[in-house]
C-alpha cells in the first residue's frame, strides 16, 4: 500500500449520491485524507490516473453465505422450504479445502462486482470447526475483501425446527430426518468461544461475528448462550428472522410470540444485531427493532428467488431502523451482484397497488442503502467517500457501454450498470483489482478446482440427493399449509 495516493481525473460520487463531480481523491493511512480540487498537486503522493472513471465507495453486502460459491444454479422451483429440503446435498460432503474454496469463489465474483465488504454467514454440519473458520477467514484474506465472518449456528435441526414436519413425511422416509442433529449446543458455543478468544485476523479486515442461523432452529437455552458469547466480546449477530411466512406462522405456534419478540426475550436484539431478509415482519417488529438500534438487510433477489415476498424496506426505514442491501448466497440467488440487488430493490418497492411515489426506493437512496446502509450493519466506517472513511474505492470506465452516454451517476448505477464497467477495486487504500484482474490470485486455477470439486461432490452427495427429492413434496406442502396460519402481516402480490 502506497502511503500517500492521489486518485486524480475521475468523477467522485457524492456522499448524498445525487452527484458526481470531477475531484480529486488523496488517500492516506488506509482512508481518504481529502478531497480536492481537480488538478490540485500534492507533495509525496503517487498519482493514480482515473480520468475517465467515476469512483464510487465500495458496496457492501449487508448478507451473504460465502459457504455457497459451489452451490451456484444448483436449483430451480425452489421456495426456501424446498432449500432446506435440499440442503444435506446441495451443501454435503465439503471438507476445509472445498470450504475455503467455495468462499474465494464467493469473494472473487464480490469484488470483480465492486463490493469490498460482506456480511458472511457460513455453514459447517454439524457445527463449525476451528478449522473451518480459519480457512474461511483466510480465503477471504486471499481476495483482500473484508468482512463479518457470523457462522451459521444451531442445536435444532430443520425436522426438529419446523413444528409437525417429521410426522408429515411417509414412515419410509422418516427415519433419516430422525436420525440428523447439530452438534451439542454446549459444543458449539465452547468452539465460538475458543474462536473469539483466539481470532487473529482482524488486522485483514475480517471480524468474527455470530450468526444463530433462525431463531426456530435454536433452543431457548442455546439462543441465550449466543446473546451472552456477543456481549461478552462485542460480536455483530445476524440471523434470518421471519424470511418465510412458514417461519412466522411456526414462531406464533412454537412461542406465542413473532420471531423477533422471541430473539429480543432472549437478549439478542440490540444495536450489533442484524436481521436477514425480516419479509414477514410486522409494523411492531420494526418498531422493535428501531427502539433497539439493530439493523436489517433487505435482501430482493434472494426473497424473490424463493417465492418468500417482498420486504417492508419503506416501512422498516419509516420506523427508523438501520437498512441495508445484501444478495444473500449464491445457492439460494445464485450470484454475488450488488449492482442487482440495488436494482431490485428499487423495483420491488414499486409493485404495491398501493404504495405512491414517496413509497418508492429513489436511485439515490438505493445507493446509500448499498454503501453506507450495509456499511452500518457491519459496523465500518466506510460507504461514502469523505474525508476520514476508509478508502474503499470502486473505479467503474464511463467510456463503457452501461454509461454510454452518461446522464445520472445514480440513476444509472441502479438502473443500468451489471458490474462490467467495474476496471479496478481498492480496499484499504491498497489495490485488489486492476484492470479487471484480481490480484494475488490465478482465477483460471480457481474456476478449475471449483469444476473439479462440483464433480466430486456431485458423486459423493448422489444418494442423499436421492431421498431430499423424495422428501421435498411433503416438505412443500407440510410449509405451505404451515404458512396460511399467518395473517398479521402481507408480502405477497395477490390477485383480488
Amino acid at each position: 500500500m502506497t502511503a500517500r495516493l492521489l486518485v486524480r481525473g475521475a468523477r467522485v460520487l457524492a456522499p448524498d449520491a445525487l452527484s458526481a463531480p470531477l475531484a480529486e481523491i488523496l488517500v492516506e493511512g488506509g482512508r481518504v485524507a481529502a478531497l480536492l480540487p481537480p488538478g490540485s498537486a500534492v507533495e509525496d503522493a503517487e498519482a493514480f490516473d482515473a480520468t475517465g472513471r467515476l469512483v464510487i465507495p465500495g458496496l457492501v453486502n449487508g448478507h451473504t453465505h460465502g459457504h455457497g460459491g459451489l452451490a451456484k444454479g444448483v436449483g430451480d422451483k425452489w421456495d426456501l422450504a424446498l432449500l432446506l429440503a435440499h440442503a444435506p446435498w446441495v451443501g454435503g460432503g465439503r471438507g476445509v479445502a472445498e470450504l475455503k474454496l467455495s468462499t474465494q469463489l464467493t469473494a472473487v465474483e464480490m469484488l470483480k462486482k465492486g463490493c469490498t465488504a460482506a456480511f458472511d454467514l457460513p455453514a459447517e454440519f454439524p457445527g463449525p470447526t476451528p478449522e473451518g473458520l480459519e480457512a474461511m477467514a483466510e480465503a477471504y484474506a486471499s481476495v483482500g475483501l473484508r468482512a463479518v465472518l457470523a457462522p451459521m449456528v444451531a442445536d435444532l435441526t430443520f425436522f426438529q425446527a419446523t413444528p409437525g414436519l417429521v410426522e408429515a413425511l411417509p414412515e419410509p422416509l422418516r427415519a433419516r430426518a430422525e436420525a440428523m442433529r447439530m452438534a451439542p449446543a454446549e459444543a458449539t458455543l465452547a468452539t465460538l468461544r475458543a474462536a473469539a478468544k483466539g481470532w487473529r485476523h482482524g488486522a485483514a479486515g475480517i471480524a468474527l461475528g455470530l450468526g444463530p442461523t433462525i431463531p426456530l432452529h435454536g433452543s431457548e437455552a442455546f439462543l441465550r448462550g449466543c446473546a451472552a458469547l456477543a456481549d461478552e466480546f462485542g460480536l455483530r449477530v445476524q440471523t434470518h428472522v421471519a424470511e418465510a411466512r412458514y417461519q412466522a406462522a411456526a414462531g406464533a405456534v412454537r412461542y406465542g410470540a413473532t420471531l423477533l419478540e422471541h430473539m429480543d426475550r432472549m437478549g439478542l436484539v440490540g444495536p450489533r444485531f442484524s436481521v436477514a431478509h425480516g419479509v414477514w415482519l410486522t409494523q411492531s417488529d420494526l418498531e422493535l427493532l428501531a427502539a433497539r438500534g439493530a439493523g436489517l438487510s433487505h435482501n430482493p433477489g434472494a426473497n424473490m428467488r424463493l417465492a418468500s415476498g417482498i420486504a417492508p424496506a419503506r416501512a422498516a426505514l419509516r420506523a427508523g431502523v438501520a437498512l441495508g442491501i445484501g444478495t444473500d448466497g449464491s445457492s439460494s440467488s445464485d450470484n454475488q451482484n450488488m449492482f442487482e440487488a440495488m436494482r431490485l430493490a428499487a423495483f420491488a418497492s414499486r409493485l404495491w397497488e398501493e404504495a405512491e411515489e414517496e413509497d418508492w426506493l429513489g436511485t439515490a437512496e438505493t445507493v446509500r442503502l448499498a454503501t453506507a446502509g450495509s456499511a452500518r450493519l457491519l459496523g465500518l466506517e466506510a460507504g461514502e467517500i469523505a474525508p476520514g472513511r476508509l478508502a474503499d474505492l470502486v473505479l467503474l470506465d464511463l467510456a463503457h457501454i452501461n454509461w454510454a452516454p452518461f446522464n445520472d451517476a445514480a440513476n444509472q448505477l441502479v438502473w443500468t450498470e451489471d458490474g462490467s464497467a467495474v476496471t479496478d477495486v481498492m480496499v484499504g487504500g491498497a489495490w485488489k483489482l486492476r484492470d479487471r484482474r484480481v490480484l494475488g490470485l490465478d482465477e483460471a486455477r480457481l474456476a478449475a478446482e471449483a469444476n473439479a470439486a462440483a464433480e466430486r461432490l456431485r458423486g459423493v452427495n448422489a444418494g442423499v440427493r436421492e431421498w431430499c427429492e423424495a422428501i421435498a413434496p411433503h416438505v412443500a406442502c407440510h410449509c405451505r399449509a404451515l404458512a396460511r396460519g399467518w395473517t398479521r402481516s402481507r408480502r405477497l402480490l395477490r390477485a383480488e
